[in-house]
C-alpha cells in the first residue's frame, strides 16, 4: 500500500504526523477517540516481511487506547514493532526501534486472579514510558511499563527492560541491567 494513501487513513483516524513520513507496508495505527499520537518528521516505520532483512514476525502496531498518549519524535525508525500505550510513551528524537520490539505501557489485564474475572479495566497497572534521544532499542526487546531510558543508551537485543536507566549506558539482560557505560 502506498504511504500517501495510508496517510489519508491516518488523517481519517485523527493521527497527526511531520513531514516526510516513509511507511513500508502496511502497518497496524489506531487511536481511540480520547487518545492521542503523534508521530513526527522523517519517520520511517516499516512493516513488510522483507522491509528488514532481521525476521520480522508482525506488522508493526501502534496503539493509543482510552486516554493514552504516545509520541514519537523526529526522524525516528521502527521495524515491526508494537507499541501501545494506555497511559503515555515517549520517544525522543533519532531513536531507532529495532525489529519485533514491544514497548507495553500496561500489563492488559489485572495482576490479581479475583480482578481478571470480571475484566475492569481500571484495575489494570499502567505506567508511563520515556524513551530518550538517539536511542537504539536492539531486536526482540521488550519495553516494560514505567521504563525511562536516558538519551543515547543502548539496549541488547532480546532485553527485558524495566527501570530507570542514565544516558550513555549500553543495559542487557533479562532483566535488563547496565552492562558499560558509553
Amino acid at each position: 500500500m502506498k504511504t500517501n494513501f495510508y496517510k489519508l487513513i491516518l488523517k481519517a483516524n485523527r493521527v497527526r504526523y511531520g513531514k516526510n513520513l516513509s511507511i513500508i507496508g502496511l502497518p497496524v495505527i489506531f487511536k481511540q477517540e480520547k487518545a492521542q499520537l503523534q508521530i513526527g518528521d522523517n519517520c520511517t516505520i516499516k512493516s513488510g516481511f522483507l522491509s528488514n532483512l532481521v525476521g520480522l514476525y508482525q506488522r508493526t502496531i501502534i496503539v493509543a487506547r482510552e486516554t493514552g498518549k504516545i509520541t514519537i519524535g523526529n526522524n525516528v525508525g521502527m521495524s515491526g514493532a508494537t507499541i501501545y500505550a494506555r497511559d503515555k510513551i515517549t520517544i525522543g528524537d533519532y531513536t531507532n526501534i529495532g525489529g519485533n520490539v514491544k514497548i507495553l505501557d500496561n500489563d492488559f489485564h489485572p495482576l490479581d486472579p479475583e480482578a481478571r474475572k470480571i475484566d475492569d479495566k481500571a484495575l489494570i497497572k499502567k505506567k508511563e514510558i520515556v524513551i530518550g534521544s538517539n536511542v537504539f532499542i536492539g531486536v526482540n526487546s521488550i519495553i516494560l511499563k514505567g521504563t525511562k531510558l536516558g538519551d543515547n543508551c543502548v539496549v541488547g537485543a532480546g532485553s527485558v527492560v524495566s527501570g530507570v536507566f542514565p544516558a550513555n549506558v549500553i543495559v542487557a539482560g533479562n532483566p535488563a541491567k547496565v552492562i558499560r557505560n558509553l
